[in-house]
């Protein structure tokens, strides 16, 4: 018997991190194992045989991904053909629902099991998928507690494994103090359309602020991503640039201005009081509004049930909301602490850790 192989579709930043922890954990159980398809650099690094370059997959938004169809239905059917070929042992899909479930349904004629690694959002949005999920994918691997009751409900073969992200910060800035010197981190994104909507307007909320307080706010770049010292000549001093380093920026911070998405359950853990910001394109997010039914969307609110931090979505997104929300907590200890002792209660929530390694176990018995 040969060395058993397995097909990974992880189309963006996160869905790369989380299984690049999975991997490490399934090479420690079978240490052969080899895998392509598609990923981004953490995956390339374990071994990954890539089919495209990572970049080419990390596009937000519907009209986004619209224009770029050629690309992505070439892309789609290569996958399709080296599947086919390599016949791998089984395929596993994380998140990236617009692509993975559709290529979950070319793959389910060829008799090849399907894991689902992180579930898509179809409690936001597409709850009809329900029914298409559970006719495609043999097991749902997913990552958030609340999960449960609708896979359940529907009779999904699935496991709750815990938060990859807690394997991921490090122990110690996990529910750490707060350190209380007034430095804001600035979190706009991971893509450059994200980056490009956000960035200008929190640094706008800084220079509010510091018309009226001693503060200072650290960007948390992403390298090659985006020029974000274009950005920076327009701004005055008081404003700092660290790249790849958003969890130590997180901690060493008061307070936390952040895109909408995972960046809000890593600041949860690390435990930060924050304001969730999100603005998206026009027409993504008229489309959005008419197929979400949340009252929130913040990752770290819809874990806690609540409206734990303030959520300023699209026309609220403006730098004088941004500056306001911020301040609250900067004049308000109060309400400070009682923000920081309901995000500490996020970890447990999530699972504690370990999520990589159940993961890893579970998967293994389908080689």
């Amino acid at each position: 018997m040969g060395k058993p192989v397995i097909f990974i579709s992880a189309g963006d930043p996160s869905g790369d991190n989380a299984t690049g922890h999975l991997i490490t954990a399934l090479k420690k159980i079978i240490p052969d194992i080899e895998f392509f398809g598609l990923g981004g650099p953490r995956l390339k690094k374990l071994g990954q045989t890539q089919l495209t370059q990572s970049g080419d997959l990390a596009v937000l938004g519907f009209w986004e991904v619209a224009r770029r169809y050629f690309f992505f239905r070439k892309l789609f059917f290569r996958c399709v053909d080296e599947i086919k070929n390599r016949q791998p042992a089984f395929v596993l899909l994380v998140d990236y629902p617009g692509f993975n479930l559709r290529l979950a349904k070319k793959i389910k004629p060829l008799g090849i099991p399907v894991i689902y690694y992180i579930s898509p959002q179809i409690w936001a949005w597409g709850r009809g998928r329900i029914k298409q999920i559970n006719r495609l994918v043999n097991l749902m691997l997913y990552i958030l507690p609340f999960e449960e009751s609708l896979y359940g409900e529907n009779e999904v073969e699935s496991e709750f494994v815990g938060h990859y992200l807690l394997d991921d910060i490090p122990r110690e800035y996990v529910k750490s103090p707060l350190p209380g010197n007034k430095q804001i981190a600035l979190l706009p994104g991971s893509r450059p359309q994200e980056i490009d909507r956000m960035l200008r307007p929190m640094l706008e909320a800084v220079r509010l602020l510091r018309k009226k307080y001693d503060i200072r706010a650290v960007i948390a770049g992403v390298k090659d991503c985006y020029d974000y010292e274009k950005v920076l000549r327009d701004y005055e001093d008081g404003v700092g640039l660290s790249y790849d380093d958003s969890r130590r920026i997180i901690h060493d911070s008061q307070l936390v201005l952040t895109s909408s998405g995972t960046a809000t359950l890593e600041t949860g853990i690390i435990g930060r009081p924050m304001v969730v910001v999100y603005k998206t394109g026009f027409i993504t997010y008229h489309i959005a509004r008419n197929l979400v039914k949340l009252d929130m969307i913040g990752l770290v609110n819809l874990v806690r049930g609540e409206k734990v931090v303030p959520e300023l979505i699209q026309g609220e997104a403006t730098p004088k909301n941004m500056a306001a929300a911020l301040e609250k907590y900067l004049v308000d200890a109060a309400y400070t602490e009682r923000v920081k002792q309901k995000l500490d209660r996020t970890p447990d929530i999530l699972g504690g850790p370990g999520a990589s390694r159940r993961a890893a176990e579970i998967i293994s018995e389908y080689l």
